[in-house]
């Protein structure tokens, strides 16, 4: 009998032929025609410096199309309700298969959002406790902190045909688990009275102190004053009650205010209406302040926190609620659940303990699935989006990474590494974009783009093997094997800033100095409490500028010179030298063109296909009105400068007619950040992670402060940027700054004066400082994981 590799032809299937994906003509961006073939079923690791067109060749241009392929597929109907996306700017694309993106961007901040709700873990725990647990309080929704209870009743009106419509009573009644006081949300927001008005002072005296509220004239105070529900000449402290309950709760009632009919509503609900319902990151820095002063929130008193209703605490299994299995760590959770026998809930239980395995798995067993989403930091939030994809059926899929690798430890990147290769070894395409040489050296195909970053970049520079990219002449390949060297001496500190008694999170009542005006470094693996012990114990205030990965908010008319604040001086240097307004030199004011009111190009909007844009005929894509290009300050126009890079304007504003020295200030920044290269007027919605982070850094760095926070700066910075981090970090100190980092990069740590280091583990392992004291202090040590990872990087 033959077997069945007897029966199989001895020539190449045809479909075996399908092992690459083919780009051809990539112009996305700053890609220049780049043209490249990816192996399948492959690692395949994209380096190059930030800006080098990385994450537009493998997100914007292979990812997308994948996606926008796929959406295509399903019925007009269905599309409606889809993202419209537009075809990338390629050529040719062959051989794609579906793409699942794995990105950095943070999970939404959204107080009902948690590490369970944002998989699939508390949907599953909800099933369970609807099933086992005692006494039965209803379906899963009843232990569901975002489902309210509803009950209601009355009469409904039914139409039968041709019969007479009848009204027919009806009931509805849903069981939910959210609590009534927090709605869900797990804290509770007070309002500090002291910080809206003084009370010893009457409306007519100015008793207001909220931001834009003193003034008399001002129609809001009018209301108040003219309502007739408060004497206007009486201290708010002498109201009586009545009089209070109407000026702080009252409800809203039309009010004629010199003969203008006006609504009036009590202070309360106004401050809620008009400063707590909007975004705090948009407002302007002194109302921002205002609202942090005035607004207090507090752990809810009737859920302790839980964010559930009586009802769905009161329901367990065994001694454990389903409050109590979210606020374990998840790798708590995991025994609690592997401890549990019942047949009638077998296949539930299996999947369960297979997603809490699989946040063990990835190095997340710290969290709790009552974690808020919007605390993880980037990494975290990107390690939470693998937990659904490892134990995935499905193969012949591309998987795109961007950085796995950011916010891990050193001790934590093998860990990546492993199920990198995993996903790779169960059949699937990875493509993966990094700059952590001990990832890079996994790769079985590498492709590097280059040389230069922006407008210098978008080219392959190199592909082939790790072997290939080390004998290579590529940035990338000269730095690929640079390991930083100890710092010979340390500066000395000039004080100390005291720490007592830190308790945030899974902090243990840490007592720490950290030393004042030296480069210090906290370090630790993720979830020991780095972020918990900075973030959440320096005290903020005027002194104290920190700079987070908190991603910046901007449209596509943002750019670099409207973030920063450069474009105020640019404006107002044009208005001087020509006599006219500065807001004609605005494309978002005066000086737009009104044909694309600013934005330079037509967008056509098709439904539900992707819309189109086309360069506008009138300005030719220069966003200005004709007129206001006549205007010209060193003989150049407004469009030719935001046209420039950093670099050229740094140069253009240093001197002669155009001499600018509060925009050569800011372009300073940029350029000791290493954005030389960007373009004043260039999107943000362009610009890669690490371009914004270090944005972010150049304009904190016009603030005048005493002490710099920052969270994982070398995110996103590339082998060769590194070196011109840490200068810039010097040049901070020798200033007169004291640096505070927090940080994984062995290069970083290498350089500092001081060493904070946490742990020994992560979650309710970690939380206790296990070193203090100078790199080559903790190198000799080596009792610490950091220490080990060290002294290896160094050649200790």
């Amino acid at each position: 009998m033959a077997t069945r590799t007897d029966r199989q032809s001895p020539t190449l299937h045809a479909s075996d032929s399908h092992d690459l994906i083919r780009v051809h003509g990539a112009r996305v961006n700053n890609l220049k025609d780049v043209s490249v073939e990816i192996p399948k079923r492959r690692l395949t690791v994209f380096t190059g410096v930030s800006g080098s067109g990385k994450s537009s060749l493998v997100f914007s241009t292979i990812a997308a199309e994948s996606q926008r392929m796929i959406n295509e597929t399903y019925s007009t109907f269905v599309q409606g309700f889809m993202p419209t996306l537009a075809r990338p700017e390629v050529d040719v694309l062959e051989g794609l298969t579906t793409a699942i993106t794995v990105d950095q961007q943070r999970m939404g901040a959204d107080p009902r959002s948690t590490v369970g709700t944002a998989t699939d873990a508390n949907a599953m725990l909800r099933i369970l406790f609807s099933r086992l647990g005692k006494p039965h309080i209803g379906p899963p929704s009843a232990y569901s902190f975002n489902t309210a209870s509803v009950r209601a009743s009355g009469g409904i009106t039914v139409e039968r045909g041709a019969a007479k419509t009848r009204t027919v009573k009806a009931t509805f009644n849903r069981t939910g688990g959210m609590c009534t006081r927090c709605e869900g949300r797990g804290s509770v927001s007070d309002i500090d009275l002291t910080q809206l008005y003084d009370d010893s002072k009457s409306l007519t005296e100015g008793a207001f102190t909220i931001p834009g509220w003193k003034s008399d004239s001002q129609w809001t105070v009018q209301v108040y004053a003219q309502s007739g529900f408060v004497d206007p000449d009486k201290p708010i402290r002498a109201y009586t009650k009545k009089e209070l309950q109407a000026f702080l709760y009252g409800k809203p009632v039309k009010v004629k205010v010199n003969g203008v009919n006006l609504t009036y509503e009590g202070l309360i609900p106004k401050i809620q209406k008009s400063f707590l319902s909007k975004d705090k990151e948009a407002m302007q820095p002194h109302i921002r302040a205002f609202v942090e002063r005035a607004v207090t929130f507090t752990t809810c008193p009737e859920c302790d926190g839980t964010r559930l209703s009586e009802g769905a605490r009161s329901s367990k299994i065994g001694r454990i609620s389903i409050a109590d299995a979210c606020a374990m760590e998840i790798r708590n959770l995991a025994e609690w659940v592997r401890g549990l026998d019942e047949p009638s809930v077998a296949p539930l239980l299996t999947a369960l303990q297979q997603t809490l395995d699989s946040f063990e798995e990835i190095g997340l067993g710290y969290l709790s699935l009552d974690r808020p989403a919007g605390t993880l930091s980037g990494g975290e939030a990107q390690r939470v989006k693998m937990v659904r994809h490892l134990g995935s059926s499905l193969t012949d899929i591309t998987y795109v990474f961007d950085e796995p690798t950011i916010g891990l430890h050193p001790h934590d990147i093998q860990r990546m590494n492993n199920l990198l290769l995993r996903l790779r070894d169960k059949g699937n395409t990875v493509l993966v974009v990094e700059h952590k040489p001990e990832t890079i050296a996994i790769a079985d195909h590498i492709v590097d783009l280059g040389p230069g970053a922006g407008s210098e970049g978008g080219t392959v520079c190199f592909e082939g093997t790790v072997e290939g990219l080390r004998a290579g002449d590529t940035v990338t390949g000269r730095h690929f094997d640079d390991r930083a060297t100890l710092k010979e001496s340390a500066r000395k500190p000039t004080g100390a800033l005291e720490i007592r008694g830190a308790s945030a999170h899974n902090l243990r009542d840490v007592d720490v100095d950290i030393p004042l005006g030296v480069l210090t470094v906290v370090t630790g693996v993720a979830g020991s409490g780095k972020s918990s012990l900075v973030h959440g114990s320096v005290p903020a205030g005027e002194n104290v500028v920190s700079v987070d990965q908190s991603p910046i908010k901007g449209s596509r008319r943002s750019n670099p010179a409207t973030y920063t604040g450069l474009l105020d001086p640019i404006r107002k240097a044009f208005a001087k030298a020509n006599g006219v307004k500065p807001a004609l030199f605005s494309a978002n004011s005066e000086g737009a063109c009104p044909t694309c009111n600013g934005a330079g190009v037509i967008f056509t909007d098709l439904g539900m296909m992707a819309g189109t844009s086309t360069t506008c005929e009138d300005c030719e894509g220069k966003r200005f009105d004709s007129s206001v290009l006549e205007y010209h300050l060193g003989g150049r126009d407004i469009s030719e400068v935001l046209a420039m890079s950093v670099a050229e304007a740094e140069e253009f504003f240093g001197a002669g007619e155009a001499r600018t020295p509060a925009a050569h200030r800011v372009l300073g920044h940029l350029a000791d950040v290493g954005l030389g290269y960007l373009r004043l007027g260039q999107p943000l919605t362009t610009l890669s992670g690490g371009e914004r982070q270090r944005l972010k850094l150049a304009t904190h760095m016009t603030e005048k402060g005493g002490v710099y926070v920052l969270d994982e700066p070398t995110a996103g910075l590339h082998l060769a940027d590194v070196r011109q981090l840490l200068g810039l970090l010097d040049r901070l100190v020798d200033s007169g700054k004291s640096v505070i980092v927090v940080e994984h990069h062995q290069a970083v740590m290498a350089h500092a004066d001081w060493i904070i280091d946490l742990g020994p583990g992560a979650g309710h392992d970690g939380g206790r400082i296990v070193f203090e004291g100078t790199p080559a202090d903790l190198v000799a040590d080596g009792s610490t994981l950091t220490g080990e990872h060290l002294a290896a990087y160094v050649g200790a």
